[in-house]
């Protein structure tokens, strides 16, 4: 006997670009993500500084320029082979401040928690906070506590906002790329990433794979004392991974990027992890690396720079801007093919961070 079902109840598994309702993948750092910014948010709040779209906001003021930027911590699980969401909601914000060339100097921090979450498990989160401020040198000196009822919340999600210091000197931006210059990545990628995917998915490897996390505002004044003039933009590739920073990059500069996949610093176990999942390291999030966008000339003192700095040590020119295919990033594959590394649309890696 057949049956047939009213069409109009049955649900898409895949996120639409048309949607009434919020999916996983406007968190993704994505598509859909750059959808909702473009179509609502910035709409609604436009301004100079918002509009440029970089990790934070670099403001004029009577006392020099400022960076201020703002991110939420979502991850799970809360505590994950190299870290926990207390160290990721602190290097998060301090790198964010740092790509525009700040020097962090505050945070502010807001808790909200879940009705029944352990006040050990806060504590560990806490304490986890504290080391990792003070390993970047900044100080909290702000915060919030709310608290929501039991099943309406995930245990605990943290709210950052930071404030850094600029030189007049640094001029950074992702609309500063320019036809012939070099892409640099600080180290491997997609370490954090697949930390996660290996807590959840309970994967077993001959090495564990930790999480990246770290402070890059050390390394990054470091680059910009040796040839601070020849950096054209700085990014964290977070969300989305190192496909979605450079896709940001080359809208913002309207140029277009070729990657060398063969030259992507990728730990063996990160890349065994990605291939089980069947997950392109591309896209995958990081939390202790940067992107760099250099001058060609600057290229080779920046890497050897970056490599003499322990969070630099794997540092590698991966490919370079192009005036063609504007807006588009193209990967040299190792067998000699070339294939279009598109934005995402969707979300492979939910609560990453």
């Amino acid at each position: 006997m057949t049956t047939h079902r009213n069409m109009t109840s049955w649900t898409c598994p895949l996120p639409l670009r048309d949607y009434p309702s919020i999916v996983l993948g406007h968190g993704s750092g994505g598509k859909l993500s750059a959808e909702l910014v473009e179509h609502l948010f910035l709409p609604a709040f436009q301004n100079d500084a918002l509009g440029l779209l970089d990790d934070a906001a670099v403001l004029d003021g009577d006392g020099g320029r400022l960076a201020f930027t703002t991110d939420s911590y979502v991850v799970q699980p809360l505590f994950f082979p190299g870290g926990s969401i207390g160290e990721l909601a602190v290097n998060g914000t301090v790198n964010d401040l740092a790509m525009c060339g700040a020097v962090p100097r505050f945070l502010s921090a807001g808790f909200i928690l879940e009705e029944g979450f352990p006040v050990e498990q806060l504590g560990r989160i806490v304490e986890a906070m504290a080391r990792a401020a003070r390993a970047a040198g900044v100080t909290i000196v702000a915060g919030d506590t709310k608290v929501v009822e039991r099943g309406h919340g995930d245990g605990c999600y943290i709210n950052t906002a930071g404030v850094g210091s600029v030189a007049p000197s640094v001029r950074l931006g992702p609309d500063r790329a320019r036809p012939g210059d070099a892409i640099i990545v600080s180290g491997t990628i997609a370490d954090h990433g697949m930390a996660i995917m290996s807590v959840r998915e309970g994967l077993q490897f001959d090495s564990i794979i930790r999480s990246d996390t770290a402070p890059l505002a050390d390394l990054v004044a470091a680059m910009i004392e040796t040839h601070g003039d020849g950096i054209r933009a700085l990014r964290d590739p977070t969300r989305g991974g190192v496909a979605s920073t450079l896709n940001e990059i080359a809208a913002a500069s309207q140029v277009g990027m070729v990657i060398e996949e063969g030259a992507v610093p990728i730990n063996p176990v990160t890349r065994s992890a990605c291939d089980l999942l069947g997950l392109d390291p591309l896209f995958v999030a990081n939390e202790g690396k940067l992107v760099a966008v250099v001058a060609p000339e600057a290229a080779e003192p920046l890497i050897r720079c970056m490599r003499a700095h322990p969070l630099g040590q794997r540092a590698a020119v991966i490919g370079h801007v192009t005036d063609q295919h504007p807006t588009m990033v193209v990967a040299r594959t190792e067998i000699g093919g070339q294939r279009v590394v598109a934005m995402q649309v969707g979300e492979p890696l939910p609560r990453i961070c």
